[in-house]
């Protein structure tokens, strides 16, 4: 995995901050480019310790045709800066690039905790990532950043279109009854539909998809291995 444009580095100017993300947006491919044979997929996420002052970054790799897990890794960076509304890429973004090189494959697909296009200025987490690595990427979020729709059905498995006028961003999709539904949008090199029936073919009966699923319980510390006294992991 090369990273094929500058990834953006925060320098405590937000007004510099979003004319990055305005310039890295329109690196932003909407249409799918997808390997012809999708082995690997990857689910990203992000916690924080020590009060806010350590990022703590979680990738697991995954096969996509099972959806076993094959590898899991945790990056702990000191955190690059302050919460701002909008900005989350920049915060996030090199604790999450340290957890991907971690791995031991390259991914074929990436699954990240927070938006792709769905964003003011269509650069959410995930299609930030995907720009500077050029890895097709998919954002699936548990709340809504920008946009309007419809709430769709309460059957799992309904869906609505998320619109920002007459742009659609994504679909908002109600991945599990009586739950919240959760927003979906192509990062980099996905399409809209495409990252929606992605996300609709690795849900296992749980709110998220295992990709980001598993992910999230690893930066969480839900899972027993990131627990205070387990013992550590070896790779």
């Amino acid at each position: 995995m090369d990273t094929v444009i500058d990834p953006g580095h925060w320098q405590g100017s937000v007004a510099a901050a979003r004319a990055q993300q305005q310039h890295l947006a329109l690196h932003v491919e909407r249409n799918d480019r997808l390997p012809a044979h999708l082995q690997w997929l990857a689910g990203l996420d992000v916690g924080f310790e020590d009060n806010g002052a350590t990022t703590r970054a979680a990738a697991v790799l995954l096969d996509a045709r099972t959806l076993q897990p094959i590898a899991q890794e945790t990056a702990r960076i000191p955190t690059v800066m302050p919460y701002i509304p909008g900005l989350l890429s920049f915060r996030e973004l090199p604790a999450l690039l340290a957890a991907l090189a971690l791995l031991p494959r390259t991914p074929d697909l990436v699954f990240v905790d927070g938006h792709g296009i769905a964003h003011p200025r269509r650069l959410g987490v995930a299609a930030h990532l995907g720009v500077v690595t050029g890895l097709p990427s998919i954002g699936v979020a548990k709340s809504k950043l920008v946009g309007t729709f419809t709430a769709p059905g309460p059957e799992a498995g309904a869906t609505a279109p998320l619109m920002d006028g007459h742009e659609p961003l994504g679909w908002v999709l109600r991945s599990k009854v009586r739950c919240t539904p959760l927003f979906v949008s192509g990062g980099h090199r996905v399409g809209a539909d495409t990252a929606l029936a992605w996300v609709q073919r690795t849900l296992r009966g749980y709110r998220l998809p295992e990709p980001t699923r598993l992910a999230d319980r690893l930066a969480s510390r839900r899972d027993p291995a990131m627990r205070p006294g387990a013992p550590p992991r070896t790779r």
